[in-house]
């Protein structure tokens, strides 16, 4: 019997990159399925249908208000008007554009859609937005 090298002896010289890649795949997968899920909103609103262009990213300050009378600034919940006064005369001080988007609930009472506006207005801002949806 001989005792020279067998073909099961054979060196690895390649890697198998498929698990690499099947990992990779999953991964990307999973990022496309989560990352909408982190830009909500703190309050869900149906926003009003409307004819209207995409306005343009600049700095902003985001005012939501639910149909149950929630109000939100940027991500913080606030309960009344008088409670959000002082943390939106601060980001509005330090605004350069002081751009205010209200973004209201189609079923939300007007009075507190307006009274967030003369809010807003009163405590600094030199533009209001509301925000709507495009009608298809």
């Amino acid at each position: 019997m001989a005792m020279g090298p067998t073909d099961d002896d054979d060196i690895v010289a390649g890697i198998n990159v498929t698990p690499l890649v099947d990992v990779c795949l999953v991964l990307v997968i999973i990022f496309m399925v989560t990352a909408p899920l982190m830009s909500d909103p703190v309050i869900k609103v149906t926003l009003p249908k409307a004819h209207t262009h995409e306005g343009e990213e600049r700095d902003k300050i985001t005012i939501t208000l639910g149909k149950g009378g929630q109000m939100a600034l940027d991500e913080k919940i606030y309960k009344t008007i008088p409670d959000m006064r002082d943390d939106l005369r601060l980001k509005l001080a330090q605004s350069d554009s002081k751009l205010v988007i209200l973004r209201a609930d189609e079923d939300a009472l007007n009075g507190q859609l307006t009274d967030l506006m003369a809010e807003a207005k009163a405590d600094g801002a030199q533009s209001l937005t509301i925000a709507t949806e495009q009608e298809r």
